[in-house]
């Protein structure tokens, strides 16, 4: 018999996800097109305003996923809501869909949507900040950097960093904060700062992203990086990275903070000791590192707010991987009516009613996956797993 292999990613609460907010908007299309790849959903906290601050969160996927908007709830935009942030996550192009820079034009729509529609959604747009892990933290880092700056050239070759995507193309895609968790930044040194090659020339993540391999394209990776952007106008930065991230090694951040600092930018690195690709980095501690950041720039206070009071009886939920099997923990099955599992290029990779607290996962191949269960109301959670 095969050990146990995973022990969900985190803890989580199914109040996280499901109940931790008190509204929701689902699959607002940002682009004007219809397309999932540019949908995005805005949650409200539990508490009593007229308008929220915003915080941008981009999930991670090596660029690989289209889909996977709101994967992060029950952690990093947990801790938002309840800190009063309004969380929008925003679905993107993935690598597959379109080559760099579809993805920070993407994102950079997003925050045109957020700013023109702030009144419908009761969002209060004097302060955006964005936020994102992995690749995610990637484009938000870009998205900061590159404030103020439509096209740009290098090497003869000129790209359009802000894109004119959907209907609010009169409306400014700044940011005033952002928090990066442990993504890449100059991409050209992964291997370097990883201290071996992961991956055969030309089949990286970021290779895939450009669309061509580092010896042959050197030149567009430059168009890529954060760094690259930086003047002393740029918002202030929190960079969170483990020292044990094998994944993104964390001298990627290293670099990000020194060109900041260099460059006059407020900007705060915290490494996070024994912290890998998100275990042990996004821990409670982190979370409130970066919620007093925001607040210290939003000016953000909840501490008179009323709090908007929900049915939330939900015990506490744990997922483990055990053989082919998932077994959920802690809930009572009965709550719910199906569940979807879904792949990092956002594929659904199979639907069911859920009639018992067990999933096989013996079809699916080694890797990371996203479990979406959906109560009777139509509310759902969703957690990460790894089948191996």
């Amino acid at each position: 018999m095969k050990p146990l292999v995973f022990v969900l990613l985190s803890f989580l609460y199914l109040s996280c996800y499901s109940q931790q907010y008190s509204k929701k908007w689902t699959n607002l299309n940002y682009a004007n097109d219809g397309k999932s790849y540019h949908m995005l959903d805005i949650y409200l906290p539990k508490i009593v305003k007229s308008n929220y601050p915003v915080i941008i969160y981009v999930y991670g996927s090596a660029w690989f996923s289209d889909n996977l908007k709101g994967s992060d709830m029950n952690t990093v935009g947990t801790a938002l809501l309840n800190a009063g942030y309004a969380v929008v996550t925003p679905n993107h192009r993935s690598s597959g869909d379109s080559l760099f820079p579809a993805q920070i034009q993407d994102i950079k729509a997003v925050i045109r949507y957020v700013r023109a529609n702030c009144s419908a959604y009761n969002l209060d747009t004097s302060f955006i900040g964005i936020s994102g892990s992995s690749s995610g933290g990637h484009l938000a880092a870009l998205a900061g950097t590159s404030v103020g700056i439509a096209k740009y050239t290098f090497d003869s070759l000129t790209m359009d960093i802000e894109g004119n995507l959907g209907k609010n193309t009169n409306f400014s895609s700044k940011v005033n904060a952002v928090c990066d968790w442990f993504g890449p930044t100059d991409l050209l040194l992964m291997d370097s700062c990883r201290g071996t090659m992961a991956y055969a020339e030309g089949q990286s993540p970021e290779e895939v992203l450009i669309g061509c391999s580092k010896k042959n394209c050197r030149s567009k990776f430059v168009f890529i990086n954060p760094i690259t952007y930086i003047d002393p106008t740029d918002p202030p930065f929190l960079i969170f990275h483990g020292d044990a991230d094998n994944v993104v090694p964390y001298c990627e951040s290293q670099l990000l903070y020194n060109a900041l600092q260099s460059s006059g930018v407020s900007s705060e690195f915290i490494i996070a000791p024994g912290g890998q690709h998100y275990t042990n980095t996004h821990t409670e501690k982190n979370f409130k590192i970066m919620v007093d950041f925001l607040n210290s720039i939003s000016k953000n206070d909840i501490t008179n707010s009323i709090p908007i009071l929900l049915n939330d009886n939900k015990k506490a939920l744990s997922v483990i991987t055990k053989e082919n099997e998932l077994k959920i923990q802690g809930i009572d099955i009965s709550s719910f009516i199906k569940y979807d599992i879904v792949d990092l290029s956002g594929n659904i990779i199979y639907q069911n009613k859920l009639s018992k607290n067990r999933i096989d996962i013996s079809f699916l191949k080694e890797g990371v996956y996203l479990l979406t269960l959906y109560y009777k109301d139509l509310s759902e959670v969703s957690i990460k797993f790894i089948k191996s």
